[in-house]
């Protein structure tokens, strides 16, 4: 088996350091790149599609979940968390089979985790990594949200049309579907990027595309959709397909299956 291609993330040099030295030690992995914050581990990720990311969730700024919201789901590596969260959060990775590194690090406890992502790559390389990630993570945004929020605060007032209505971290906002940048379903989640901010949301695509100006969004992966009013460039990619670049500074990869549809669109 090729060696496991890594990217290790956390805003502590010292942390950085441990995980260089444990990796140097396994003939399964080899580090691509380090990153000190979030921003930079999205970045990295879209350029060097990694296998595995090694990623801090406290992190100043994009923290490590706003990392996974932010990566399209086929694009996304296995993902190790490196954490000093309570046992709470840790209850919520083991429900959704996502590893974790608890701090401080561990050298035993960090050979265990490759091995883990070894077994799971060989018998989940059909399927998208980012759903139990995004269900974890709505497992503890649901632990720790307000329990006055109601079923019927969620609804809809009568008369308003195209907005989305989403329920984060106990707080209901309607979101206009004009502010929507793009949406990357991960299973029955989905991750609406808008306005800034990334919200998770429990649908699928096809129920929230049936919404959608078609004039407006289009489908540019199996489990992407954006808004082509945000698309201010395309460029090709080596291995077929595009890479789209919004004004917001993110990019989004068009799989080559969708590629005639933006094309089309640009003419």
């Amino acid at each position: 088996m090729q060696k496991l291609r890594a990217i290790t993330v956390d805003d502590e040099p010292l942390a950085l350091e441990f995980l260089r030295s444990c990796l140097a030690e396994s003939a399964d992995v080899e580090i691509v790149a380090e990153c000190r914050n979030g921003r930079d581990a999205v970045a990295a990720a879209i350029k060097h599609q990694p296998d595995l990311l090694f990623l801090d969730i406290q992190m100043p700024g994009i923290n490590g979940f706003e990392v996974v919201k932010a990566l399209q789901a086929d694009l996304m590596p296995m993902v190790i968390f490196v954490t000093a969260f309570d046992q709470f959060a840790v209850e919520a990775f083991d429900l959704h089979a996502v590893d974790y590194i608890l701090k401080p690090l561990d050298k035993e406890r960090v050979g265990r985790s490759i091995e883990r992502a070894i077994d799971r790559l060989k018998s989940d390389q059909e399927q998208s990594f980012k759903t139990p990630l995004i269900g974890a993570i709505d497992s503890i945004s649901d632990r720790v949200a307000s329990k006055t929020v109601t079923k019927s605060e969620g609804k809809l007032p009568s008369g308003i049309q195209r907005k989305l209505v989403v329920r984060d971290s106990g707080v209901v906002k309607v979101i206009p579907f004009d502010d929507i940048d793009w949406v990357d379903a991960a299973g029955d989640y989905m991750c609406v990027h808008a306005a800034g901010e990334t919200h998770i949301v429990r649908s699928t695509l096809t129920e929230l595309i049936s919404k959608l100006d078609d004039s407006l969004f289009v489908r540019i992966h199996r489990s992407t959709i954006v808004n082509i009013e945000r698309v201010v460039s395309v460029s090709p990619l080596q291995k077929g397909g595009s890479l789209l670049h919004l004004s917001g500074g993110e990019e989004l990869k068009v799989s080559r299956n969708y590629r005639e549809a933006i094309r089309n669109l640009f003419q």
